[in-house]
C-alpha cells in the first residue's frame, strides 16, 4: 500500500515571500508558517510585514519581518544576507510583490467612433483617459514591479537554491490567460510573469530548482477595491460582469488559494511538477459567456 502524505509539512524549510504585507501574501505568509516553515515576511512597507510576522508568531508561528524594494537589486541583497543570518538558507521564494497603476489603465472598456471624432475635434475627452492618453511611465512602474519584481528577487534568492536545490512560485494572474479590458500594462505584466515562470522552470531544472505560478482570479484587494465596489460597499458594474462570467459566482477569499500554495510548495506533492500555472478562478477561465 503506498504511503500518502496526508498533512503538509514544510518544517525545515525557510520561506522569503515578497510583498509579504499585501492582503493575499500576507495569506500566503500565514498558511506557510502554519505548515511549519520559517517565514521572512518582506515588503516595501516594513510596518505591514511587521504586523503580518506578529500576527503569525502569535499564533505559534516562526516569522521575521524585512525591509525590501523588489526593484533594488542591492535592497534585495540586504533583506537576503538578513534573513539567512536570522533563518538560514532560503528554500522557497514565493514572489508576491506587483500591482496595478491608474497611470496604465484606460477608464473604457473600448475606444468607440464617438470618442474617435471628440479627440479629433478636442485632443482629449475630459474626464476619460483613452488608450491614446496612456502614460508611458505608467506603464513601465507596472511592468517593472511585476516582472522586475520577480526577476530581481529570483537573481538573488536562486543563486543559493542553484546549489542545493529549491523551490519557486511566481504569482501570476487570471488575466494572463485572458487580458481584461482597461489594464492592459497589468495584464501584458501578468503574461509576461506566466512566460517567465516556463522559463525559469526550464533553466533550473538540471539544478533542481523547481519554477511555478499561481494566477488567482478575482480577489477583493486594497488595490481593486475601487474598482469592484462602490463607495456605499455594492456592486460596481465591473463586479457584476465579472460575478456573471464567474460558475462559481463569487469573489476569491484568500484561503481558496491555501491548497494551490501548499500543493506547489510541499516537495513530496509536487517533485515533478514544474513550469505550470496554475488558475484558481472559480472557472471564470473555463467558461465562454454562453
Amino acid at each position: 500500500m503506498n504511503n500518502i502524505p496526508m498533512t503538509f509539512d514544510l518544517s525545515g524549510k525557510v520561506a522569503v515571500v515578497t510583498g509579504g504585507g499585501g492582503v493575499l501574501c500576507s495569506g500566503f505568509s500565514k498558511t506557510l508558517a502554519a505548515a511549519g516553515a520559517k517565514v521572512a515576511v518582506c515588503d516595501l512597507r516594513l510596518e505591514a510585514a511587521e504586523a503580518v510576522a506578529a500576527e503569525i508568531r502569535a499564533e505559534g508561528g516562526d516569522a521575521k519581518a524585512f525591509a525590501m524594494n523588489v526593484l533594488d537589486i542591492e535592497s534585495v541583497r540586504a533583506a537576503r544576507d538578513q534573513i539567512v543570518e536570522a533563518f538560514g538558507p532560503v528554500n522557497l521564494l514565493l514572489n508576491g510583490a506587483g500591482g496595478n497603476n491608474p497611470k496604465g489603465s484606460t477608464t473604457r472598456d473600448n475606444l468607440t467612433p464617438e470618442e474617435v471624432d471628440e479627440l479629433e475635434k478636442n485632443g482629449t475627452i475630459e474626464g476619460v483617459k483613452t488608450f491614446f492618453d496612456l502614460d508611458p511611465e505608467g506603464i513601465s512602474f507596472v511592468f517593472n514591479l511585476n516582472f522586475l519584481g520577480t526577476l530581481i528577487p529570483t537573481q538573488v534568492f536562486a543563486r543559493d537554491m542553484a546549489k542545493t536545490g529549491g523551490n519557486i512560485i511566481n504569482v501570476s494572474s487570471m488575466n494572463s490567460f485572458r487580458p481584461l479590458t482597461r489594464i492592459p500594462a497589468y495584464s501584458g505584466a501578468k503574461a509576461a510573469i506566466s512566460n517567465f515562470t516556463m522559463w525559469l522552470a526550464v533553466h533550473f531544472a538540471p539544478v533542481n530548482i523547481r519554477v511555478n505560478a499561481i494566477a488567482p482570479g478575482f480577489f477583493l484587494t486594497n488595490q481593486n477595491r475601487n474598482l469592484l465596489l462602490n463607495e456605499d460597499g455594492s456592486l460596481s458594474p465591473r463586479s457584476e460582469k465579472i460575478l456573471g462570467h464567474t460558475p462559481m459566482k463569487r469573489f476569491g477569499t484568500p484561503e481558496d488559494l491555501d491548497g494551490t500554495l501548499l500543493w506547489l510548495a510541499d516537495d513530496r506533492f509536487s517533485a515533478f511538477v514544474d513550469g505550470v500555472v496554475v488558475p484558481v478562478d472559480g472557472g471564470f477561465a473555463a467558461y465562454s459567456g454562453v
